[in-house]
């Protein structure tokens, strides 16, 4: 896994593909992202391969559980997966009040069935699959 570290609190265009775990780990307060696209991994072998604590795959846009105020607007998230690999979330955040998220969209661009993300943000929100192939964000 490549790790990039950077010190800034504001990110404009953030765009990030295919690493095998979490795609974005943000771990400071006051962090702000304005447009952030990403396209989860093709060729994960098996689920099995692609899961941790038993949660089926990694989210794409994670915001640490210790981050108390976070701000993102604008985020897609895309999956094109090899093999029938899904994603429980693409997106992951703490339930903070000052963690604050709007227009997140994913979207499914192909792959086998029993593919795709299973829901936007935190267990909530449409699923992408080979039925639905988009889904957006309430807000």
């Amino acid at each position: 896994m490549r790790r990039i570290t950077w010190r800034t609190r504001k990110a404009y265009g953030l765009f990030v593909e295919h690493f095998q775990q979490y795609q974005t780990l943000w771990n400071g307060n006051g962090g702000t992202t304005y447009f952030y696209q990403s396209e989860m991994p093709y060729d994960v072998p098996t689920q099995a391969d692609w899961q941790h604590a038993g949660v089926n795959g990694y989210a794409a846009y994670k915001v640490a559980d210790t981050v108390t105020t976070h701000d993102a607007r604008g985020l897609g998230v895309y999956c094109v997966f090899d093999n029938p690999i899904t994603a429980n979330n693409a997106v992951e955040t703490p339930t903070a009040l000052g963690v604050k998220l709007q227009h997140i969209v994913t979207l499914r661009f192909g792959g086998p069935a029993g593919s795709g993300i299973n829901h936007i943000i935190n267990g909530t929100g449409g699923a992408v699959s080979s039925s639905a192939m988009s889904a957006r964000s309430a807000n």
